[in-house]
């Protein structure tokens, strides 16, 4: 049988790959991540981080990423970066293609390839990303205490996510591009008896607007074609997330509707050998903190998969 090259292969190096990586150094396991670009995936654009343990005072994005991958080198954690460009997780050596031609291959593979958020993909929403503009009302709704700020979006997260804000903001407004709301409707009762939450429907943003300081309003159409201005210091774009699995084989892995990869409680996939962490998972929450500790627990199982293989070579203890 042939002999892989790695005990583990870590493919994508966000919070979740970072944490599998520095266990599996750490463990002393012969492993490998992959990462196409820098590490630290949605984090290394995120401007502060206010709610990952043991910073008090919070963190850049930047910052947070850096700590994590200087920890993970202290262990000595092998990492190439390169474009996987095809994966073949079948059978008991897994294979993983790069752009150059190479190939790699592992007895085990951690998936981390993560998720990003759907844009409006309008004018401003670039500019103003992490200075008036989020995706996580979880991660930044702390930082607009008494402000006015609105919501984009109609399904169970975008209400969910409204009714979380208005912990914080003086004023939630609601805009949605149809007439009435997708989400459940236990969770459309308690949006529209929310005295801090309005709607306006059948409306778009056109465009983000804002200053130095970060946004201080929108451009909406309505649906009659007029247009209006909304002063607000934050939009939250909330119209769901997609994961990055283009390189996946879906057709060998079991999916949920949306892409994600179905795991189970200790991160294992449809394959055996194959495993899962961070944003790709299919779950309710997206947060830092849970990647991380999904990485931990995925490099676990590969250990413990690892531990019930026969090894390549016979053990000698009389050398």
């Amino acid at each position: 049988m042939q002999q892989a090259q790695y005990q583990l292969i870590i493919v994508g190096g966000g919070p979740a790959g970072l944490t599998a990586g520095l266990y599996a150094a750490r463990g002393r396991l012969k492993v490998l991540l992959v990462e196409k670009g820098a590490t630290g995936g949605q984090v290394l654009v995120t401007d502060w981080v206010d709610n990952y343990p043991g910073f008090i005072e919070g963190i850049s994005g930047f910052d947070l990423v850096d700590k994590m991958t200087a920890h993970a080198d202290r262990f000595g954690l092998e990492k190439k970066y390169a474009t996987i460009t095809a994966l073949n997780l079948t059978g008991e050596i897994k294979s993983v293609l790069l752009e150059s031609g190479e190939i790699l291959t592992a007895k085990t593979i951690i998936l981390c390839t993560g998720a990003r958020p759907r844009k409006l993909d309008i004018p401003g929403e670039y500019e103003f990303s992490g200075r008036g503009v989020s995706y996580c009302a979880t991660c930044d709704g702390p930082f607009y205490r008494n402000q006015e700020i609105a919501v984009v979006g109609g399904g169970n997260t975008a209400i969910q996510d409204a009714l979380h804000l208005t912990k914080f903001a003086s004023k939630v407004t609601v805009i949605h591009r149809r007439s009435e709301l997708r989400a459940t409707k236990i969770l459309q009762e308690k949006a529209f008896c929310n005295q801090k939450i309005d709607f306006l429907w059948n409306t778009q943003v056109l465009e983000v607007r804002g200053n130095k300081n970060g946004v201080d309003s929108l451009l909406l159409r309505h649906h009659n074609g007029d247009e209006s201005v909304l002063n607000v210091t934050g939009l939250f774009v909330l119209i769901g997330v997609t994961p990055n699995n283009e390189l996946l084989p879906l057709d060998q892995l079991r999916a949920d509707e949306g892409g994600f990869v179905i795991t189970d409680g200790e991160m294992a996939t449809s394959i055996p050998g194959v495993f899962a962490a961070g944003d790709i998972r299919s779950k309710q929450s997206r947060q830092i903190i849970n990647a991380a500790g999904e990485g931990a627990v995925a490099e676990l199982s590969v250990e413990h998969y690892l531990g019930n293989q026969a090894p390549d070579t016979p053990l000698n203890c009389s050398e």
